[in-house]
């Protein structure tokens, strides 16, 4: 009887030997299963990362690469503007004498657009650093504030500037006055509706195309500002005024009043107007003496200095 049980417990030993053998090899396959699960998805995590990073190398790589063809320009220009990069690009391939900083200073102003497109309404209203040209309009309804008529000692009649402008002017005039010259307004504001009579006198005697290069449209002459005056010295006509002393005058001491020469000779592309001797806008003091200082236009001016809102010469 001892013997047969002895078998007996020998045979269950085995078999729990056998079942826990079993249940080892479940659990390592088991756990074979987890880590070959565990590294291929790490490998998915990894490659899709990977796969990401690329895409993200590749779109930063056409970036940098944009901005090598500028010369990374905008590293050193507070007004270089990212959303216009490709315009930029193609403004550079189609102007390839410009610098950079002129090719970035042009497309922010519009210029790579023709000339009364891509317009939009003049901000800065009743400031003397407004900004209208054949890009940047003035609506219909549109007066300036404080209009004031310029004294006759200095105008033909009729002449109004803005307050602070007119009080420049004037004492400008009183200066030159002074040296025995004569600086007379023959032409200062003009509302909308003056605008559309001229420009379209005009256009039927030398055609759109002609009165385009000197005239302004309605809604985008300066003269409505308030701010512009067209001056001669009485005697010969305003058009012949780059020949008298006057001028001579005007060009050492306008910037001293806070006028500037709108219409530069060398400044036809920026200004969207030939050259103007008798033309004179009044912008302040410190805008007109680094206008002056630097040969730059007032659209230059505005692009670096104010359409960026980093302007901190304006008065």
């Amino acid at each position: 009887m001892i013997s047969y049980n002895q078998g007996d417990n020998m045979a269950t030993i085995k078999k729990r030997k056998l079942k826990l053998k079993k249940k080892n090899f479940c659990i390592l396959i088991l756990s074979i299963l987890i880590i070959i699960f565990s590294i291929n998805l790490t490998i998915s995590l990894l490659t899709s990362n990977k796969s990401q990073n690329k895409l993200q190398k590749k779109e930063k790589t056409e970036l940098e690469k944009k901005l090598d063809t500028l010369e990374n320009i905008n590293k050193n220009l507070d007004f270089f503007k990212i959303e216009n990069i490709d315009r930029y690009i193609e403004y550079k391939n189609k102007n390839k004498d410009l610098d950079i900083e002129k090719i970035i200073t042009h497309v922010n102003m519009g210029i790579d657009y023709d000339y009364y497109t891509n317009t939009q309404k003049s901000t800065d209203l009743n400031k003397s650093y407004i900004l209208v040209n054949k890009y940047n309009y003035l609506t219909e309804d549109y007066i300036p504030n404080n209009l004031q008529k310029i004294s006759l000692e200095y105008a033909r009649s009729g002449m109004t500037l803005i307050d602070y402008a007119k009080e420049a002017f004037e004492e400008m005039a009183k200066a030159a006055k002074k040296e025995k010259l004569s600086i007379i307004a023959t032409s200062s504001y003009r509302d909308y509706k003056y605008q559309v009579d001229l420009y379209n006198r005009y256009v039927k005697t030398d055609g759109k195309e002609a009165a385009d290069t000197y005239s302004a449209r309605p809604g985008f002459s300066e003269h409505q500002t308030g701010l512009a005056v067209d001056i001669y010295n009485g005697k010969e006509t305003y058009t012949d005024f780059e020949k008298t002393k006057e001028f001579t005058w005007m060009q050492e001491n306008a910037h001293l009043y806070g006028f500037i020469l709108r219409f530069p000779k060398d400044k036809v592309k920026e200004t969207g107007y030939q050259y103007e001797s008798w033309h004179y806008r009044y912008v302040g003091k410190k805008i007109a003496k680094y206008i002056k200082e630097n040969n730059i236009s007032l659209e230059e001016y505005y692009i670096k200095f104010i359409d960026n809102k980093q302007n901190t010469i304006k008065e």
